[in-house]
């Protein structure tokens, strides 16, 4: 069963910011360290920074002639089952790294000369370098390293879902970017049929890697080859006769020269990458651009989106204005609904943020992953910082006004972002409120933009006819009018 079955959440994946596991069978996707080094929301760059930590700890230890206390660190690399993510055709085991498995990956490593020559520069490099690991490996290796960083995103999906945790269960190994070293401790933490599970980010994972071997060589080892071969005119070179003018010389299929070079070999992609460098650089760019966060289609490909926007007008629609439970649904629906329209722009919506040793509250912080569009112009063409971006939901039965407004902006900060959203559920003179998010705009207390039920249903119906880009014009007209009211 997934988890949104076992906890009733009442929420597809489209609605969710984490992957909606099957506990009882490996999903076929996999947490790439090349992936979240190039993401800017601030979980990935906290993730990847412990990734890093781990990497050149080990290379300090190696350069002083600590070889035997690097080995030990590789002892802690098991293989993660918590997260159900990976290649195995049963239950949850994976086939991935376990202790004598890391300790041989080490000795492949050291074998490899990739360290002691520069080559491997980051941890990602393990991939293509080092023999043994391949993409289920490296994605265990890094499950383990970022453990705690797992923890606590599932602690926080949980609250935020009402899902309970169980209190004082052993953490796991996780690598303490701190203290430079591995530790453990009582947490809490999801605990499912006596199993424990870490929930993990939609955004951070991937079905299959770019950055590998395979794609490396094939792509721009064997590119290269051709080309040099075609250079010094070599006996492989093909010829074509043309009817007029000179004959065509044609680089050697791919498939003679690996039958002759057998450059799959991680040896080989050693000693290229040694001679030729720049082919490496120009590899690992590639990836980088055409690297993007798995879409809800990907993901969760087999909903008809007809049936699933009327399910989420109809919800909307049916929920009492008020407080108690009410509330709570509304507040809800609503994450649901901003992770359905705003992924991946949006991730990682924590409810409730204590801020201000617990003087202040936020309904809801996301952070901000966009690298296009409306959010990654906020901050980089705008100028509004918006690292994390507050939502505020109010289901009150009388109009929102200054107090809520006032409200709102005494939570932003420099440091934690200075733009929200106020979702609502009807504002009777929608310029005169816009008016009063331009007084706090013009006060420099921030950028607040209200939406209401009215707003919601009309982007989720636009979805019906693909209309995607509704979403972004509408967040820059609604933001216009506030900055130019």
């Amino acid at each position: 069963m997934k988890i949104s079955e076992i906890f009733n959440l009442e929420k597809s994946q489209r609605e969710l910011d984490f992957i909606d596991i099957d506990i009882d069978n490996d999903l076929p996707l996999f947490v790439d360290p090349y992936f979240l080094s190039h993401r800017k929301d601030p979980w990935s760059v906290s993730a990847h920074r412990t990734i890093q930590s781990f990497f050149h700890h080990v290379i300090d230890l190696l350069e002083a002639g600590f070889q035997k206390e690097a080995r030990v660190l590789f002892e802690n690399l098991s293989e993660p089952n918590e997260t159900c993510l990976g290649v195995s055709s049963d239950r949850p085991r994976g086939r991935g790294v376990g202790s004598d498995e890391a300790a041989k990956i080490f000795d492949n490593l050291m074998n490899s000369k990739a360290i002691e020559s520069g080559l491997i520069g980051h941890f990602e490099d393990f991939v293509l370098f080092v023999d043994g690991v391949g993409k289920d490996k490296i994605s265990d290796l890094t499950t383990n390293l970022i453990r705690e960083h797992l923890i606590e995103y599932t602690q926080a999906q949980c609250r935020l879902h009402g899902i309970e945790l169980t209190k004082d269960v052993p953490s796991g190994f996780y690598w303490d970017d701190t203290e430079l070293r591995w530790s453990s401790r009582l947490t809490e933490m999801l605990v499912i049929k006596d199993r424990k599970i870490l929930l993990v980010p939609k955004g951070a994972v991937t079905f299959s890697y770019y950055y590998a071997p395979d794609k490396y060589c094939q792509h721009f080892v064997l590119n290269f080859l051709q080309h040099e071969h075609v250079r010094l005119n070599s006996s492989l070179v093909r010829m074509k006769k043309q009817k007029k003018g000179p004959d065509l010389i044609l680089p050697p299929f791919k498939k003679t020269l690996i039958k002759l070079e057998d450059p799959f070999r991680k040896e080989y992609l050693r000693d290229f990458t040694m001679k030729h460098p720049l082919v490496f650089n120009e590899f690992r760019q590639q990836a980088k651009d055409k690297m993007q966060p798995l879409t809800n289609e990907q993901l969760d490909g087999e909903i008809d989106i007809n049936d699933f926007v009327d399910y989420l007008i109809d919800r909307l629609t049916n929920i009492k204005t008020g407080a108690g439970k009410q509330a709570t649904k509304y507040h809800r629906h609503i994450v649901g609904i901003m992770e359905f329209l705003l992924y991946p722009n949006l991730t990682r919506p924590v409810v409730e943020d204590d801020i201000h040793d617990g003087r202040k509250r936020l309904d809801i912080s996301f952070d901000n992953s966009a690298t296009q569009g409306f959010f990654h112009q906020l901050h980089d063409i705008k100028k509004i910082p918006s690292q994390y971006v507050v939502v505020e939901c109010k289901n009150y039965s009388s109009e929102v006004a200054n107090p809520e407004l006032d409200q709102l902006s005494g939570r932003f900060s420099p440091n934690r972002g200075m733009f929200g959203i106020i979702t609502c559920r009807a504002i009777d003179n929608l310029e005169l409120f816009l008016k009063r998010c331009n007084d706090t705009y013009r006060d420099s207390r921030g950028v607040i933009i209200p939406i209401v039920d009215e707003d919601i249903v009309t982007l989720l119906t636009a979805l019906k006819d693909n209309g995607r880009n509704v979403v972004e014009d509408f967040l820059f007209e609604r933001l216009r009018k506030v900055i130019m009211s």
